[in-house]
């Protein structure tokens, strides 16, 4: 009888973990929804888009794989024409930058509200300018993004914006990632965008979806303590010579949004999750949602009320200090990008390092971690521990087949 109980006990508490974590993944995968929302927009002529025949006539562009981690923010491997792709599509959305909660809300009752019917497009590019003005900043060519972007509307290639297609660039430009990948468009380490369709874009996939790991079905994750998942996912890493050639495509990357063509932007969320690479081994940003402009952080969390450092951080790196004067979060950002990347590399680069480098690769690294934006001469010993740690690597895999 008491063998009978603990049976009926273990069905019974299996039964409740497996119903908890399948509503969990039913409302965090909820592509059929975001589906729905933008080809209702799309079939009353709200939004166009190069992707919205495929997604709605012709369903050539479907989803795969879930890999959602928030329900307002819609991820899947997908499948355009037979490209594989990932597809992003925002469920809902805020008002403004709010810390702990998401960067890019959104509410349905806006929702492609701008342009209005009658903008010129010369009206819409000076939206666009104003819009870029209060993100990035008052950069000199300003101007030449502007033109960019329209040219990456005009999705039919037509040499004219339509209102929808105006409708679905305004939705994306409120969201980092896209402006990002735009700014970005010809760097090795930022996927490519593939279309979009309203505020849904497709952008490259890649063959490995985190910088290290395993992937396990979810029942089993269960099971496994979040210590033994971390340790266990270190050993599923690609050879020494390999990771180091992604590590030098993650170093790369810090370049290329640190002082960028328009600005500096900061990594807000440096986990192993948001990287991946290709089958090469080359870097590519998986997802790239909490990096965002330093001129529209700052100005956004400088009036914070605070009782603490806790209350000044946005995603889980970009952290500023409380003035215990004004009680107000400060402007400044206290760890760059780099020491951000550094301290994400330092366990993956050590394990398995060739004896001959491993002190002074641990050296670098721990000198790397400990840089503070404020520090004096910041930039220059940011430019010289990047080349440092870039050329050390690289002399030590140059003449491997590995790399």
């Amino acid at each position: 009888m008491k063998y009978l109980f603990f049976s009926w006990l273990v069905v019974f508490v299996g039964s409740w973990i497996i119903y908890v974590q399948y509503s969990t993944y039913t409302e965090l995968c909820r592509g059929k929804d975001c589906k729905k929302i933008i080809c209702d927009k799309y079939k009353t002529g709200v939004i166009d888009g190069p992707a919205c025949n495929s997604l709605c006539v012709t369903e050539t562009l479907y989803f795969g794989k879930c890999l959602s981690t928030k329900p307002n923010n819609q991820m899947y491997l997908g499948i355009w024409d037979n490209l594989p792709g990932v597809v992003k599509c925002q469920m809902e959305q805020a008002l403004h930058l709010d810390f702990g909660t998401e960067l890019e809300p959104r509410k349905e009752i806006v929702l492609f509200d701008k342009p209005t019917r009658g903008t010129t497009v010369q009206k819409f590019k000076e939206m666009v300018y104003s819009l870029f003005k209060a993100k990035l900043g008052d950069q000199g060519n300003l101007s030449e993004l502007v033109n960019l972007i329209l040219t990456v509307a005009d999705g039919d290639k037509d040499g004219q914006v339509s209102l929808g297609e105006a409708k679905s660039a305004w939705a994306l430009l409120q969201l980092n990632e896209f402006l990002l990948m735009v700014i970005l468009q010809d760097k090795e380490h930022t996927p490519k965008l593939m279309g979009f369709c309203g505020d849904l874009y497709v952008m490259e996939s890649v063959e490995y979806t985190s910088l290290y790991g395993v992937s396990l079905p979810w029942v089993i994750e269960l099971f496994i303590p979040s210590g033994f998942r971390r340790s266990m996912d270190q050993l599923f890493t690609p050879s020494w010579p390999r990771k180091a050639k992604i590590a030098i495509g993650l170093l790369e990357f810090v370049e290329d949004v640190f002082h960028g063509p328009y600005g500096n932007f900061l990594m807000c969320d440096t986990s192993a999750k948001n990287l991946g690479y290709n089958e090469k081994y080359d870097l590519k940003m998986v997802d790239m949602r909490k990096i965002v402009p330093e001129t529209n952080l700052k100005e956004l969390i400088k009036d914070r009320h605070c009782e603490s450092d806790l209350d000044c951080v946005y995603g889980t790196d970009c952290r500023t200090s409380c003035d215990q004067n004004t009680m107000k979060c400060t402007s400044e950002v206290i760890q760059p990008n780099l020491a951000k990347a550094c301290q994400l590399l330092k366990d993956y680069l050590l394990r398995g390092a060739p004896s001959e480098i491993r002190e002074e690769l641990e050296k670098q690294l721990y000198s790397c971690i400990a840089l503070k934006v404020t520090a004096n001469q910041m930039e220059m010993e940011h430019s010289l521990i990047l080349n440092n740690l870039k050329t050390l690597l690289w002399k030590k895999i140059s003449y491997t087949n590995d790399s």
